[in-house]
């Protein structure tokens, strides 16, 4: 299976307290922090990457049409938008995605094409609208594995698709 991490970004801001021994006044900010406030900006690429992983599909569609990413870009996880939205197991963003013009069969880092990703991470509703559009089920990944090669035992919906293990 692959698997992404989803960066985590949390602001903290200290305000300090004046209490006294005994006292038993509830805690109330005195006076804000001496620090500045800062701002932090992400490229879009970064932005973006960040909506299709939650499925923000109004915003992915802003994104797109406003030109502020292109859909080919291998980001530095290794993947393109629509390899992490097939991740995300959201079906309706995939379909966004290649809407805009998003490419069935790019391929990531290690040759995976999104059939594989779908097929590796259980994900048969993706691969059938993957294979509904001319998604090749013979397509094979830098360690010469097939989407078929990659799909769970346990995952009888796939293995039907792909005529696995039928009697």
């Amino acid at each position: 299976m692959k698997y992404y991490r989803c960066p985590v970004t949390q602001s903290l801001t200290y305000e300090g307290c004046n209490i006294k021994p005994g006292n038993l006044v509830p805690c109330l900010p005195t006076r804000k922090s001496d620090k500045p406030v800062r701002n932090v900006h992400f490229p879009n690429d970064v932005v973006f990457q960040d909506y299709v992983r939650h499925g923000e599909l109004e915003r992915i569609g802003r994104f797109i049409r406003t030109g502020r990413v292109t859909l080919d870009t291998i980001y530095p996880s290794g993947m393109a938008a629509i390899h992490e939205a097939v991740l995300s197991g959201n079906l309706e963003c995939v379909k966004l995605l290649v809407k805009y013009g998003a490419d069935i069969m790019q391929r990531d880092e290690d040759g995976w094409t999104p059939l594989h990703m779908a097929c590796s991470d259980g994900f048969p509703h993706i691969a059938k609208f993957l294979l509904s559009l001319g998604a090749d089920p013979d397509a094979q990944n830098d360690c010469e594995e097939k989407p078929a090669d990659l799909i769970d035992p346990d995952c009888k919906e796939l293995l039907e698709m792909f005529h696995i293990g039928g009697e």
